[in-house]
């Protein structure tokens, strides 16, 4: 097919791909040229990211795809960092934000900062993954990395500038830390140098589309850097009454908003803001997703027995609805470990009735992740005072016809499932209005919106599914 050539580097926490978009001027289409492996790597106490390997995959990738491409931009998981050195060298290993060490690091960090100022000047929720733990960690201990380094980077923009040699980060990504100051929309120097951070190091902050450089004389632009912000920009619609679910190792399910939602009420539900493309802010609630089902997958994997993501579908469609849940983002699902064990123990725990079977297992996962939807999505809506018609499911969850589903019989709305590579589409979005070939985003989407890959699912049996909602409300309730 004729037309404008990108290249969309999409880095997940599980894997990552490097893609060749193309746009003919009426169609944006998607072709896979390299997917490999996202394996951390852990050393003594410390889970890194293996920052050398991912590049030599980045590279190989973009020679694959790079004939022709009119630019190249890159996005990644959230909230992670690097650190270089005065003469432009990358110090360490990025820590992964699974790693031990930002375990007790809220309280100290609070003891500096109060809970309820750090979150006024951010809007960023209280999560074990944000960066700014880390940052207090190495602070705290002194870290030799920290005292010598020059210059602070987010996980894309360090690729960006092994790309470029530009030492600048991103707005959407930047945004993901806990450090970010949502109102001035810059680093919050004075929130860092009071946890005893060098300020000097943090670089300007950029908007998405930006072009910082290029590569082998192909134009760098940067897209909304955190992969979450290329998905939502990837929604197909053509209405603001939507709400979006991103779905993969994390399920990320928010509104488009035109400024932070803060305030007593967003305080007390600890909802998050994140920059979004074009002036919008991401207002989201992080949800486990599907970790979970990956570490079961492993743990089985382990013990002889391989499943396919499809197979696990199936099993779990056979089994018995409604005997038990849990709330996918209790604190023992997060490190990685025996995940189906922890899930009998959870529900052992909470009496109710133990999953024994590998089909009992993912039916529990599956039925929770849909009532922990339900769950949050009413609490955005309360909150944020909007209204939505739709939920619009994007990315490699988008596939999973059970759970979307599920999805739409819990929370009683309809369901729009797809695009599943939203995060490389909204990348290669943004790059093409950067490039003049798309007038804005609202084309954009509405052009996708006419794609024969979405799929509409219509709830069902809302009655019996709004009955055993109640017992799974009532479950957190108790546990909190």
């Amino acid at each position: 097919m004729a037309g404008k050539h990108v290249v969309a580097v999409d880095l997940g926490g599980e894997s990552g791909r490097v893609m060749r978009a193309t746009f003919d001027g009426e169609r944006l289409q998607i072709e896979e040229m390299h997917r490999f492996l996202n394996i951390p790597v852990q050393v003594g106490q410390t889970l890194y990211w293996d920052a050398l390997r991912i590049w030599h995959e980045v590279t190989t990738g973009i020679k694959l795809a790079s004939q022709d491409a009119a630019s190249i931009g890159v996005d990644t998981w959230g909230v992670d960092f690097a650190f270089l050195d005065r003469d432009g060298n990358m110090l360490a290993n990025p820590i992964h934000y699974r790693d031990r060490s930002s375990e007790g690091m809220m309280e100290w960090v609070f003891e500096r900062v109060p809970r309820r100022e750090l979150y006024d000047r951010t809007g960023i929720q209280f999560i074990a993954v944000n960066g700014l733990w880390r940052l207090a960690y190495l602070a705290r201990h002194h870290s030799p990395v920290l005292e010598i380094a020059t210059t602070f980077l987010t996980i894309p923009d360090l690729f960006n500038y092994w790309l470029t040699g530009s030492k600048t980060c991103e707005f959407t990504h930047a945004t993901t830390g806990g450090f970010f100051n949502a109102h001035a929309r810059n680093w919050d120097l004075d929130v860092l140098s009071r946890l005893g951070i060098p300020t000097e190091m943090f670089p300007p902050v950029v908007q998405p589309g930006t072009r910082i450089g290029a590569y082998e004389g192909i134009p760098v632009i940067v897209p909304a850097t955190h992969d979450t912000g290329s998905a939502v920009a990837a929604v197909p619609t053509t209405t603001d009454r939507f709400a979006y679910l991103s779905s993969g190792t994390w399920s990320l399910l928010g509104l488009e908003v035109d400024a932070p939602i803060m305030g007593d009420v967003a305080y007390e539900a600890n909802l998050t803001n994140e920059g979004g493309v074009y002036g919008t802010f991401r207002f989201l609630q992080n949800i486990a997703g599907m970790w979970l089902l990956q570490q079961c997958r492993g743990a089985w994997a382990d013990e002889g027995q391989q499943y396919e993501y499809a197979e696990m579908m199936a099993m779990a469609d056979t089994a018995e609805p409604f005997r038990s849940f849990i709330d996918p983002d209790a604190d023992e699902f997060f490190q990685p470990g025996d995940m189906p064990a922890l899930i009998r123990e959870f529900c052992k725990r909470n009496r109710q009735p133990v999953p024994e079977s590998h089909a009992q297992v993912v039916r529990t996962v599956y039925e929770s992740l849909a009532f922990k939807y339900r769950y949050n999505l009413e609490r955005l809506l309360r909150v944020s005072g909007r209204e939505v018609d739709r939920l619009h499911i994007i990315g490699g969850g988008s596939r999973n016809t059970l759970l979307c589903q599920m999805t739409a019989n819990a929370i009683g709305r309809v369901v729009v499932a797809g695009p599943g590579e939203a995060t490389a589409l909204g990348n290669a979005i943004v790059q093409l209005i950067s490039l003049g070939e798309l007038q804005d985003l609202a084309q954009a989407r509405e052009m996708l919106s006419r794609s024969d890959e979405l799929i509409t699912y219509e709830p069902q049996a809302t009655a019996v599914w709004d009955e055993h909602y109640h017992r799974f409300a009532a479950m957190l309730q108790q546990k909190q």
